[in-house]
């Protein structure tokens, strides 16, 4: 008989994808970070507990395209500084990803708060424009003109966090209790520029990030850079703390509830 390729993989089969996934290269992405102040208000009502607000209300877009064999990837999020435990990080609202491969991993592994969406990145000269887009709407768009090189900065170890959890089978809820994951990244620069310019954010109901006006630039760079993370469960947090927000993760809340009609395969 052929293989049966939904069958069960043999020990061997899963020892081998371990081991190659464990052994990938250095792999680069070219992108546009841009950092802001917002409204302090706006930034602590997106927060879930226990995340807590930083001293400066700062949100985060990050822009890239990534160098992967085969098929460059769009991978972008725009993220709001947070705190817990003593840890110093960034809450990402959104991520929007141009392959269902690198969404799927982030959202069931990490619980990264992935959708499919369009993330460019453009550079003509000295002419910067990268832009986060989904349902038709550039919620998101930095432009600018590169101002000059920076000095490449040293290894930096960044932490973000992601509430892991599963919808409740009947509706209610969730079927176990959330967790908050710490996802430590190691990040490595080959080249880094500062760009002078702007941040646009446009209205979508789907993605309301203009909820998060930009009352200053902080800093706006385009760079070369590799990453690496690693996560891990930092707590198992409240479930009826968590519900208020997870409206969060999804365009239509109710899609959650949703089932197949009775008597349907």
């Amino acid at each position: 008989m052929a293989r049966v390729r939904y069958g069960a993989r043999t020990e061997a089969e899963i020892a081998a994808a371990r081991s190659a996934s464990s052994k990938l290269p250095d792999i680069w992405s070219t992108g546009v970070v841009a950092v802001w102040e917002s409204d302090p208000d706006a930034v602590a009502a997106v927060l879930p507990p226990p995340l807590k607000p930083t001293g400066l209300p700062l949100v985060r877009a990050n822009i890239s395209k990534v160098d992967l064999p085969g098929y460059p990837l769009g991978a972008g999020s725009v993220a709001v500084a947070a705190e817990h435990g003593g840890v110093a990080g960034w809450y990402p609202l959104v991520m929007p990803m141009t392959h269902e491969r690198a969404l799927i991993g982030g959202r069931e592994v990490f619980g990264e708060p992935k959708k499919l969406g369009e993330v460019e990145v453009e550079r003509d000269g000295l002419v910067v424009r990268a832009r986060l887009a989904r349902h038709g709407i550039a919620f998101v768009e930095v432009r600018g003109a590169v101002s000059g090189a920076l000095p490449l900065p040293e290894p930096v170890r960044k932490t973000d966090f992601y509430f892991k959890f599963l919808p409740a089978v009947d509706g209610s809820g969730f079927d176990a209790d959330p967790v908050l994951v710490h996802c430590v990244r190691n990040e490595k620069f080959r080249k880094l520029e500062g760009v002078t310019g702007d941040v646009v954010l446009r209205e979508s109901m789907y993605d309301p990030v203009a909820d998060l006006p930009v009352r200053k630039v902080v800093e706006i760079t385009i760079g070369e850079k590799t990453t690496d993370q690693k996560g891990r469960v930092a707590e198992r947090v409240s479930a009826q703390a968590l519900l208020p927000y997870i409206h969060q993760r999804y365009d239509d809340p109710q899609q959650i509830l949703d089932g197949p009609p009775e008597g349907s395969v």
